[in-house]
């Protein structure tokens, strides 16, 4: 097992523990045990995974000695809404959670957003731990604190920075990920090399047939990487004030497309087209050469991951929507853009308007044809 920190200035200083292994239901009770941090837990899942996962772990908080109890809501992004966060928070009622409990988010990024909104305005906040078991959620989600829901106009409208006391990511939950869930993870991983660490995008470039193959400690060194990527980031910017917003390269386009796309588009695929499009305005904006463009869409392709926009998304909807990104400034929308391979513009403003005339053209580049 890996572990390491992530600490947050302040008075007292913050640090969230990372966890990265295998069968790791034992060792959170353990610690929990060892260092409580709550009188009562209680385990957050949408239906999907907690009929694979929650009885395994609640078993584990018992046998430790600990009280815990089990909340489930609908699985996917649609759930992700005010009302769900609602009934999550009627149902803590019911169950009697005061402010003397604590939240454990076990599921995917759609779970870690919102039992981590909730967490963040329960009691005006208690603890919680991340449990993430996709891909995508190991490395992007869990990580840094941001909790959210989404609104029917755009994604993560509501939300709240709360780091998470802890992260546990156990790999063996992977091995239940159906295959288009699983290579969705990729698609931030890349980012990771893309805006911070060449080597890592080298490396990935190198073994993506072993990753794909779920060689488990690739997965794991994958999953290593690129938390270290994340937490580096956050670490010097816990609140995007300036250079955490690198992160963001591919997600204006993204949120767009899950936005116009009734959030039926995963994310993974969403962030992985639109790197492929905002790897154009880089080439234009920020100075990016084409080779290394084309390794970047090369290097997503080698995953499986799609890099062209759908022939039934409207490019006149989807260019609309990148307005109402969290990003956007006086009604423009605002890219994150890489100059070079693991590279980033310098400086606290990282982000740049690029003219509607000019993104609609990149998004008409990255059309579907045939």
């Amino acid at each position: 097992m890996k572990q390491f920190a992530l600490r947050f200035p302040g008075s007292p200083p913050r640090t969230t523990r990372i966890h990265v292994g295998r069968r790791l239901f034992a060792r959170i009770a353990a610690d929990l045990a060892e260092r409580p941090i709550a009188e009562r837990y209680f385990v957050v899942s949408d239906s999907r995974v907690g009929a694979l996962y929650a009885a395994d772990l609640l078993q584990a908080l018992a046998r430790a000695g600990l009280r815990a109890d089990r909340i489930t809501f609908a699985r996917g992004e649609a759930a992700k809404t005010p009302r769900t966060k609602q009934r999550i928070e009627d149902r803590l009622l019911a169950l009697g959670a005061g402010r003397d409990c604590a939240i454990l988010a076990l599921g995917g990024g759609v779970t870690g957003d919102l039992a981590g909104f909730v967490a963040a305005t329960w009691h005006r906040g208690v603890p919680f731990i991340q449990l993430p078991t996709t891909l995508l959620a190991m490395v992007d989600a869990s990580i840094g604190g941001k909790t959210a829901i989404n609104l029917e106009r755009g994604k993560n409208l509501v939300g709240a920075i709360h780091q998470p006391h802890a992260v546990y990511a156990d790999i063996a939950t992977l091995d239940t990920l159906p295959d288009p869930i699983y290579r969705d993870g990729f698609a931030e991983i890349v980012k990771g090399g893309v805006i911070a660490d060449a080597p890592l995008f080298r490396w990935l470039e190198a073994n993506a047939k072993g990753l794909l193959a779920r060689r488990g400690n690739l997965v794991t060194e994958a999953v290593v990487r690129s938390v270290r990527v994340k937490a580096r980031i956050v670490r010097r910017d816990e609140r995007e004030s300036g250079r955490r917003a690198i992160l963001n390269f591919g997600h204006t386009v993204a949120h767009a497309l899950e936005i116009v796309s009734n959030y039926r588009m995963s994310h993974g695929c969403a962030v992985a087209i639109g790197m492929a499009v905002e790897a154009r305005l880089a080439v234009a904006h920020a100075g990016l050469s084409e080779a290394t463009a084309t390794r970047i869409v090369a290097t997503l392709q080698a995953f499986g991951l799609p890099t062209a926009i759908p022939r039934n998304v409207s490019l006149a909807r989807l260019r609309a929507a990148t307005h109402r990104d969290k990003k956007a400034r006086a009604g423009r929308a605002r890219y994150a853009l890489p100059v070079a391979l693991g590279r980033m513009s310098p400086g606290v403003r990282v982000t740049t308007t690029v003219d509607d005339r000019d993104v609609l053209a990149a998004l008409r580049a990255s059309r579907e044809t045939g």
